[in-house]
């Protein structure tokens, strides 16, 4: 794994650890309340593979609907959160999400929140949005 540059001050978290597992999001509906969101295509295997990573439940949600993702290693009954909002801060996220986001993910739809964030942009040398955040680029 590259090592992660966090300027951002955002707490990392390992639960992910290349482990296996489903997600699960926590989402603000447009009617104003918040869901619990799985990706039931994966658990019924209807072919859907959306899911398989932290990043790819990241990119699924319109602009400022994800509010958690949570994550349950296979073979257990435990959810861990691996990456958590409170408006407009991103509270923590796991070292996969770290690693996996781009520079457009983060201007598409989370500008106006901390993770946005130029210093952490040229710090890690990132110059366009295929660009990694939190490792650098080289």
């Amino acid at each position: 794994m590259s090592k992660i540059i966090n300027l951002t001050n955002i707490n990392e978290v390992d639960f992910i650890n290349g482990r296996s597992g489903q997600f699960r999001a926590i989402v603000k509906a447009k009617a104003g309340f918040v869901t619990t969101v799985d990706d039931i295509g994966i658990q019924n295997d209807w072919g859907r593979t959306d899911w398989k990573r932290a990043i790819n439940v990241f990119r699924h949600f319109k602009k400022g609907a994800l509010q958690t993702i949570e994550f349950r290693p296979d073979n257990t009954s435990t959810w861990l959160t691996v990456f958590a909002r409170n408006g407009k801060k991103i509270i923590l996220m796991d070292k996969e999400l770290f690693t996996d986001l781009e520079v457009g993910d983060i201007n598409q739809d989370w500008s106006n929140t901390n993770l946005y964030d130029q210093r952490q942009y040229t710090f890690v040398n990132a110059k366009n949005w295929s660009s990694k955040v939190f490792i650098q680029n080289v």
